[in-house]
Order: C-alpha cells, then structure tokens, then sequence
C-alpha cells in the first residue's frame, strides 16, 4: 500500500481483529481474561470507519490482577 492509498474497511477489520487478539493472549498470560473483550461493531458504522476495541466487564478479582500486572509493567 502506498501512502496515497487508504486502508479498506477490510484492512482496518482484520488490524483490530488481530489487535484484540493479541491483548486477549497477553492478558491471558498475567492469568487475566477479560471475557467481554471484542472489536466493537459499532465503531464500523461510520463513513471512515473507526474502529474501537470493547473492553468489556469483568468482576472485582479480574480488575485486581489487572491492576497488579499494569503496576508491575509501570516499574
């Protein structure tokens, strides 16, 4: 692709999919699964799509690993 060329709908799909896949498998190897982590199909209905990754919920012991792994990757 060319700097004059855009990115496809298709190109940014597969980028965020890919994206979402690799912070789901990066999670997953702090011990932390984030079960409502996806690529938000919303963020596509726009003329240039945008597209966002949904974080999702997760209970209380999931947010304390979370924490505990951001805290040790900040030292």
């Amino acid at each position: 692709m060319t700097t004059d060329e855009r990115p496809t709908a298709a190109d940014t799909r597969a980028e965020v999919e890919a994206a979402c896949d690799e912070l789901a498998a990066a999670l997953k190897r702090m011990g932390i699964v984030l079960p409502s982590l996806c690529v938000d199909p919303v963020s596509y209905s726009y003329a240039q799509p945008r597209p966002l990754v949904e974080l999702g919920r997760c209970n209380l012991e999931t947010t304390h690993r979370l924490i505990a792994a951001l805290n040790r990757a900040a030292r």
